[in-house]
């Protein structure tokens, strides 16, 4: 007999959302700074990690805590495992916002929250699927794992732990990006940008500037502190600026020093163009005060090689592939202080047919005459998963079967877990559509997507392990 997997969601939907709010409401950052033994990344993602076990306990399914990092909720038996990877950090909630970060809340059929989108709705949706699968008897004759990560939004740690510590799953999926399926993933690397701290002999100094929280996110504030300057000399033209770029701001005077704040727009590091960096606007405003040494070079720097320029034209290393797209830069984080020096640190998502090294060149040829370092972070090479794959195929079925709407792969400039087993890919949760919120102010996940979420997956892991 055929099952309505929509109507089964319906039963337990009073119990997901309720689930789900449980999660919302634990402030999951990353804190290394408060880190204990047991909670390596903080009390945060360890408090997560630990409810959401909780949960799968409780639901009857065996689970497996590895060292506060990562662990798992398992179920059934057989040659092959099947891994459903989600991730129960959230980035930091940052300025914005319009109700409390960690206080969900449902307005006009959206969940707000930080996480709801990224990525505890998609997880819940997914858990929710296999709690159907388990409770419906249906047959299983592979191991399912369903693992969560601690560290998702910043190196990874949690999830590369447990790959370190466990046998690898043979084929799976991560609901951590978009339907209807993504097959490939571009490379992702950050590059460190070092600066000194002068400000030369120039009579206009930057004291401070700062903007962004993350690599991954476009910054959505920026602010610099100038010395040597009057607030009447630079207010003017400052509102000027503001009034005819996409940005808000305002100019004041605090502690003899003229201070500049900028509020952008935030947005996901897969694509930059989808925000407005208030970094490099602020920036671009600032070179044209006469700066020297090293706060020169780093305003410079960024006004005229990162600002409105994603795709590196800028830096002579735009690059595209016909299958994965185009290279993408996204300047994530800038620091200056005339004390301490600066850094910058810029993400980079690129196609296969080129690497780090092609990149790294480029920022070393552009800052030759420049006082800087430049360091590299972790790589993560392009991955991709044949349209022909069982695994994809299957995926594509369910998600056709269920919405009634034709599917194909696609790749994308986000990093999911999928990309860390050879048959991986990333597999909803956000409907085609819906506005993508990941990493912005009033995030949320629209109430009806996450059930239908929920009966896709359902589907999905039974066709997969039957």
């Amino acid at each position: 007999m055929a099952i309505d997997w929509q109507a089964e969601v319906a039963k337990r939907k009073d119990d997901l959302l309720n689930d789900l709010k449980t999660m919302l409401e634990i402030e999951s950052v990353r804190d290394e700074s408060i880190a204990t033994a047991d909670a390596p990344l903080g009390p945060g993602p360890k408090a997560a990690l630990d409810k959401f076990l909780e949960i799968g306990k409780r639901d009857g399914f065996e689970t497996m805590e590895l060292d506060g990092l990562a662990g798992h909720i398992a179920y059934g038996q057989g040659d092959e495992t099947l891994a459903i990877l989600g991730h129960v950090d959230v980035m930091p909630a940052g300025k914005g916002w319009d109700t409390d970060p960690f206080k969900p809340v449902i307005r006009d059929g959206r969940l707000y929250a930080r996480g709801a989108s990224d990525d505890k709705g998609p997880s819940m949706a997914a858990y929710y699927g296999l709690k159907i699968v388990k409770e419906l008897g249906l047959p299983v004759n592979k191991k399912v794992r369903f693992i969560l990560g601690t560290d998702e939004e910043s190196q990874w740690r949690g999830m590369s732990h447990y790959f370190e510590k466990m046998p690898a799953p043979d084929f799976g999926f991560s609901p951590d990006a978009f339907f209807p399926i993504i097959n490939g993933e571009k490379g992702n690397v950050s590059f460190f940008i070092n600066f000194a701290g002068s400000n030369g002999d120039a009579e206009v100094k930057l004291v401070h500037f700062e903007a962004g929280l993350r690599e991954n996110m476009v910054p959505r504030d920026a602010k610099a502190v100038l010395a040597g300057i009057k607030l009447e000399d630079v207010e003017a033209a400052f509102a000027d600026f503001v009034a005819a770029n996409p940005v808000s701001g305002q100019a004041y005077e605090e502690a003899g020093n003229v201070v500049l704040e900028l509020i952008g727009k935030a947005a996901h590091a897969q694509e930059p163009r989808n925000g407005e960096n208030a970094g490099t606007y602020l920036a671009t405003f600032l070179a044209n005060y006469n700066l020297a040494g090293d706060a020169k070079n780093f305003i410079e720097f960024t006004a005229k090689y990162l600002h409105k320029d994603s795709r590196m034209n800028a830096l002579g290393a735009t690059f595209s592939d016909e299958i994965m797209g185009d290279l993408t830069m996204n300047s994530g984080i800038f620091a200056f202080d005339e004390n301490k020096g600066g850094k910058i640190t810029l993400n980079f998502r690129f196609p296969k047919g080129m690497d780090e090294n092609d990149i790294k060149a480029s920022l070393t040829k552009a800052t030759a005459a420049m006082n800087v370092t430049i360091d590299q972070g972790r790589v993560q090479v392009p991955h991709y998963v044949s349209p022909e794959d069982p695994l994809v195929k299957t995926l594509l079925g369910v998600y056709e079967r269920q919405t009634g709407q034709e599917a194909h792969g696609m790749v994308v400039g986000g990093g999911t877990y999928g990309r860390l087993m050879k048959r991986g890919v990333a597999f909803g949760a956000m409907f085609p559509g819906v506005p993508d919120t990941m990493h912005q102010a009033n995030e949320f996940i629209p109430v009806d997507d996450v059930l239908r979420a929920a009966a896709i997956y359902a589907e999905a892991i039974a066709e997969l392990v039957k």
